[in-house]
């Protein structure tokens, strides 16, 4: 039975203020490698700048479950675990700014996209000295390597964090995990986009490891690592969190069709643009009529598409009980995960409550 959604981010994150440690703990941490990279040279103040920007804000959904992972194990709150969660948020900056070169994204959260940054800078310089290279092949270049940098600092943060090294090394297991199934996740997306054909199995498959897994599961399984918890605990977490990170991804699929650019910084009906081979995606191409199918085909993935156009690919996907579909898909997921919950041995009941009003808040996105 579902319960209702929490109303605020407090009643979502409990008493602990996790954007805000998390936060504190990323601001200090690039502080250390602002000194780092400044000593190679005063051009890597920009690269640093990026990250710091990347970094701001969010939702810190990963750092929650992982929260709530470690409380769920009997974690001792004294202990780092916020600064240790903020590793999942710099792993998660890392895999934006790749994802967005690879979808060619102009936008993240309300702003240019690392790789559109780093192109404006570059044609600044170059209008202003009146020579210089591409600024485009300078853009995605840079956005590269700075996803690549945060891949090495979200380790580097999880092992600087504070917890001793049979911890780590219990957590490393999971964050491994994460780091692989995240980019096999990414390779999929890019397979089923480049195929041309929306195939369910494949979407599903994509739903799994780029989100479901990254998102929920893994994080939940650092934080229960670090506690020092047993294998019946690690399988309850995934009973819940594999769900529930199942039931995010379709509603986020949901919104970035028909979402609000003020609250999903994106543009509105970008993925279709993108041609993005979701779940929603692949119902719809299951069950539209030849007519909606030879019209869908026509427009989806075409970067030009105008408003009027949107709206017909919107109508198409609502018509085929695409949407309605996804819907049930979120309710049937989340009700499995709370099931799951409650039957799994937690250490506390706060624990509980925490990641029930997380699982929800996660699947309606009230954060």
């Amino acid at each position: 039975m579902l319960v209702q959604a929490p109303t605020t981010l407090r009643d979502v994150y409990g008493e602990v203020d996790i954007p805000a440690e998390v936060q504190r703990a990323l601001t200090g941490f690039l502080d250390l490698q602002q000194q780092r990279l400044t000593d190679i040279g005063p051009e890597l103040t920009e690269v640093v700048q990026a990250a710091r920007d990347a970094t701001s804000g969010g939702k810190r959904l990963r750092p929650a479950f992982c929260y709530w992972g470690f409380r769920a194990a009997g974690g001792d709150t004294t202990q780092p675990i916020l600064t240790a969660a903020a590793s999942l948020e710099m792993l998660h900056v890392s895999a934006l700014v790749h994802d967005d070169v690879m979808d060619s994204s102009d936008v993240r959260r309300g702003a240019p996209a690392a790789h559109r940054r780093f192109e404006a800078l570059q044609r600044a310089r170059s209008q202003a000295s009146g020579r210089g290279g591409d600024p485009v092949n300078f853009g995605v270049g840079a956005a590269i390597l700075l996803g690549d940098l945060c891949l090495i600092w979200a380790d580097e943060l999880l092992h600087t964090s504070g917890f001793d090294a049979a911890a780590l090394a219990r957590a490393s297991r999971f964050f491994d995990s994460v780091r692989v199934e995240v980019t096999a996740g990414q390779y999929l997306d890019l397979v089923a986009q480049a195929s041309g054909e929306s195939d369910m199995d494949l979407a599903l498959r994509v739903l799994r490891y780029k989100a479901a897994s990254y998102t929920v599961e893994r994080p939940l399984h650092v934080g229960a690592a670090l506690a020092g918890c047993d294998q019946p605990l690690i399988d309850s977490l995934s009973a819940y969190g594999r769900p529930i990170g199942e039931a995010f991804q379709l509603r986020d699929d949901l919104l970035g069709v028909f979402g609000d650019p003020a609250l999903t910084g994106k543009p509105a009906g970008d993925d279709l643009r993108e041609g993005k081979r979701t779940v929603l995606v692949a119902y719809a191409v299951d069950h539209a009529s030849e007519v909606q199918l030879a019209e869908f085909d026509r427009l989806f993935g075409r970067p030009d598409l105008d408003d009027d156009e949107i709206q017909l690919l919107r109508e198409i996907l609502q018509d085929s009980r695409a949407v309605q579909a996804c819907e049930d898909l979120i309710t049937e997921r989340t009700e499995d995960a709370l099931d799951a919950l409650d039957r799994a041995p937690l250490a506390d009941d706060t624990a509980r409550k925490g990641l029930t009003d997380l699982a929800i808040a996660a699947t309606s996105r009230v954060l």
